[in-house]
């Protein structure tokens, strides 16, 4: 109870300041009231869905809606503050200065117009930007393509190619067409195989029961192979009993068995031609910290050899970090997702590349390579939480595999 009541004093303490620039720039009183009415309807929509309507930390569409016009309200807010706070300041200084030095009558000036219009303009950035990324940004599909080398790659997988695709959160999904253009998306790439690399579901099994045919279309000559994520596991769901969960974890391991995914549970399959063979190692979720620690990398590959070409498909890259590139084996190149680029960042090509998440993961986004290993961590085809994205759109990743020196 005391979180929510920090909250609500939180909140209108940043509205209050939002209240006093739209004030200073017009002085319509409905335009006054309309601000108010807004920040109390959003403010009354997030405490019923996070409240009443909750489940566990269980995210639809309408806690993902409450939870982001929450957000576009405050950063509209949070830009407003300190510049009128900035201006308090050095009106009140301005103010004891008459009265201490000038020996002036002490009073406040009014709050100055064009410095509230400022503010205004500068926090309608973000305002707009996290609405744009909650109806368009997040089904801004985006193909990414790269040509990794290998010495050791066997001649006839040269020029190989994967789709990578990560983290769907069906449970999340409000727009179907937007979906089936994604999807349709995948299988125009034509690639050789496509690996999908965890995080099918928000929490349940039954959030996959409308779009599990969609997924079922994605097609591929060599195959399609998944891993679970961290979500799949139902962890953040608050069930009656332990053989519920079971239960539901037991019907996601169903649909994609339905679907045609080859789901590799800490195991490993070869692709084969011309006598020739690849590894697909597949192993459940590991990662730092507090999230499941299912992986187990020698168990997935018992029945691969050392001198074998690897892939490896593993949900969250701290697992990469902290135990791949160490391992005994040499995983050529390893498939992550997980961190979604945190749905929000800045990408210019060549010249910046910037999320908060990289102060949480040291792999967040795209290539990387390291004691000669490589790993892509995909920025994720779905979203979670806060129902957009901003500068990080969502990923479809095709990698060609070359036969020759690779890039140091």
């Amino acid at each position: 109870m005391l979180r929510w009541l920090l909250f609500v004093i939180f909140y209108f303490g940043l509205t209050y300041y939002g209240l006093q620039a739209i004030k200073t720039v017009s002085k319509s009183g409905w335009i006054h009231y309309l601000f108010i009415g807004i920040a109390l309807i959003i403010a009354s929509n997030f405490l019923i869905q996070f409240t009443i309507y909750s489940e566990g930390r269980v995210l639809n569409p309408a806690k993902g809606y409450a939870l982001g016009f929450l957000l576009a309200f405050m950063a509209f807010n949070l830009v407003i503050v300190p510049i009128l706070i900035g201006e308090d300041i050095i009106r009140f200084v301005l103010s004891l200065y008459d009265k201490l030095i000038t020996k002036e009558s002490y009073n406040l000036p009014s709050r100055r117009k064009f410095i509230s219009q400022i503010a205004i303009g500068l926090a309608a950035i973000p305002f707009a930007s996290l609405l744009y990324g909650m109806y368009q940004g997040k089904y801004r599909f985006r193909v990414l393509k790269y040509t990794l080398s290998f010495e050791d790659l066997p001649e006839a997988f040269n020029g190989f190619t994967i789709t990578q695709i990560s983290d769907i959160h069906s449970g999340s999904f409000d727009n179907k067409e937007k979906i089936e253009y994604g999807v349709n998306l995948i299988n125009e790439q034509k690639s050789n195989v496509i690996l999908f690399t965890g995080d099918m579901v928000n929490n349940k099994s039954s959030e996959m029961h409308d779009w599990k045919a969609l997924f079922g279309n994605l097609e591929a000559k060599d195959g399609v192979y998944s891993v679970l994520g961290n979500h799949d596991y139902g962890d953040y769901v608050k069930w009656p009993n332990p053989e519920a969960k079971a239960q539901n974890f037991n019907e996601l391991l169903s649909i994609q068995k339905e679907m045609g995914y080859d789901l590799l549970l800490n195991e490993s399959r070869f692709i084969e031609k011309d006598g020739q063979r690849i590894a697909i190692v597949g192993v459940e979720n590991w990662g730092k910290g507090g999230f499941k620690k299912a992986g187990d990398l020698k168990k997935a590959s018992k029945h691969v050899d050392a001198k074998d070409f690897k892939i490896l498909m593993s949900h969250d890259p701290s697992h990469w970090e902290e135990q791949v590139i160490k391992d005994d084996y040499h995983y050529h190149l390893t498939l992550s997702g997980h961190t979604h680029g945190m749905q929000f960042g800045i990408e210019i090509p060549g010249w910046i590349k910037w999320s908060p998440v990289k102060w949480r993961y040291k792999y967040w986004a795209g290539i990387y390579k390291e004691m000669g290993q490589y790993i892509n961590v995909n920025r994720g085809f779905g979203y979670l939480g806060y129902p957009g994205r901003v500068g990080i759109w969502p990923e479809i990743t095709v990698i060609e595999l070359k036969k020759g020196k690779s890039e140091s």
